[in-house]
């Protein structure tokens, strides 16, 4: 049909940074993210509890909550806005080995806020799971992990998808950008509800690494593996 968009553009429009997306197989990355998932669920919990008896809500809690709520009464770019912002200011910088004891944790919100401090995924945790609490749809929202080109450093952010166009948000400024204004980084893994999943350039055809194969839909191979370096806090 003429005008029709092909599934594979598609696929690449989906997600931040015009990138396909394939599903990881089990490893570090997944396994860490399901320990997150699993974590926000517990706090969604402890926050329903506050919901229903404010009295008895512990202060991190409160502290979210009025997030969400501030942010939930704006629409649009400035709700995202409102969250970016309120996370960054809520967190201190700091890197997990000197708050941890270990190179690299990640915690949920609550946890965070409780603590006052956290690194660029904690970050970047705090603030999909309150656009979720806010009322931006899950299929919308990634925690997308990047690479700066210049230093092979690690870096997370969170993105969300407003009017067809991914918006950044990062602890390093208050300001959000859109995705391809991002060229200093190499996205690697996109992780949302659905699961943990690499970024890839783009899609081959099976048919051009074996002529006699059927043309069936692939992606490029890639040497990252989901064994993601040491995430810088700033």
């Amino acid at each position: 049909m003429l005008g029709a968009t092909s599934p594979a553009v598609a696929a690449a429009e989906a997600e931040p940074f015009g990138l396909f997306a394939t599903r990881l197989p089990e490893g570090p990355l997944p396994a860490k993210w399901r320990a997150v998932e699993r974590a926000v669920e517990a706090e969604r919990a402890a926050l329903a509890a506050c919901r229903t008896n404010p009295d008895a809500c512990a202060a991190p809690a409160r502290q979210f909550l009025a997030i969400v709520a501030l942010a939930a009464s704006y629409e649009g770019r400035a709700r995202l806005g409102r969250i970016n912002r309120a996370v960054n200011l809520a967190i201190r910088p700091v890197s997990d080995r000197p708050q941890h004891g270990v190179d690299d944790r990640w915690s949920a919100p609550l946890e965070t806020l409780a603590a006052g401090a956290g690194d660029c995924e904690d970050y970047a945790i705090a603030k999909l799971v309150a656009l979720r609490e806010a009322g931006v749809a899950a299929e919308d929202l990634r925690l997308v992990i990047l690479r700066e080109t210049a230093s092979g450093e690690d870096h997370a952010v969170a993105a969300a998808r407003l009017d067809g166009r991914w918006l950044i948000l990062d602890n390093r400024t208050l300001a959000m950008v859109e995705d391809g204004a991002l060229v200093k980084y190499r996205p690697l893994f996109a992780l949302d509800a659905g699961g943990a999943r690499r970024l890839e350039a783009r899609p081959v055809l099976v048919a051009e690494a074996s002529p006699d194969a059927p043309a069936t839909a692939s992606i490029a191979p890639d040497p990252v593996t989901d064994d993601v370096r040491q995430i810088q806090p700033m």
